[in-house]
């Protein structure tokens, strides 16, 4: 009966399944973000991430293909957030007509992402990625293997790499599920 008990206290339990994976407005930090550039791979090209006066983050710097380069991305780290409620991530955003990525990983210690490609117009908007999209990738190809599940959400990156030099600015106010 005790058992019966607490099997029930937790299948009625409310479980955390918070929509919001980052609100720059709440949190008003750039702390919890870092920035991975081609150096890494001996490139030289330069982002940053920083607040502006509206208390968004604003991801912005420069490509460049020189060098063997050609990316900058942004990072942030979940707590192995559980997202199985949920279908699509929401970035709501300006950019600057350029072609982004977002990414996910599943585990803090895989070497690849998913990811899905979206286009910005210029202008506000709500940009939707359905997790079904999210394929894996591992520097710029294409494994063999399951999109994205859906399940748990370890990272979530923005990555610029549109194989030409060019600058760049992302302006993020939240990034949430629906």
């Amino acid at each position: 009966m005790r058992v019966l008990a607490l099997l029930l206290f937790f299948t009625i339990m409310p479980q955390d399944h918070s929509s919001l994976i980052y609100d720059f407005t709440q949190n008003n930090s750039k702390n919890q973000w870092f920035i991975v550039d081609d150096g890494v791979m001996g490139g030289l090209s330069q982002g940053n991430i920083n607040i502006n006066s509206d208390g968004n983050g604003v991801f912005q710097g420069y490509v460049t293909t020189e060098n063997n380069g050609g990316f900058s991305s942004v990072h942030y780290k979940l707590d192995n957030k559980d997202v199985s409620p949920f279908s699509t991530v929401v970035i709501k955003l300006k950019g600057d007509g350029k072609k982004y990525q977002f990414r996910i990983k599943s585990n803090a210690y895989q070497r690849f992402s998913y990811i899905n490609s979206f286009e910005t117009s210029g202008d506000w908007e709500a940009i939707k990625l359905s997790f079904d999209d999210f394929v894996p990738m591992f520097r710029g190809y294409r494994l063999a293997g399951p999109n994205y599940s859906g399940k748990v959400m370890a990272e979530v990156a923005f990555l610029i790499g549109n194989k030409r030099d060019e600058a760049f600015s992302l302006e993020i106010e939240k990034i949430y599920l629906e």
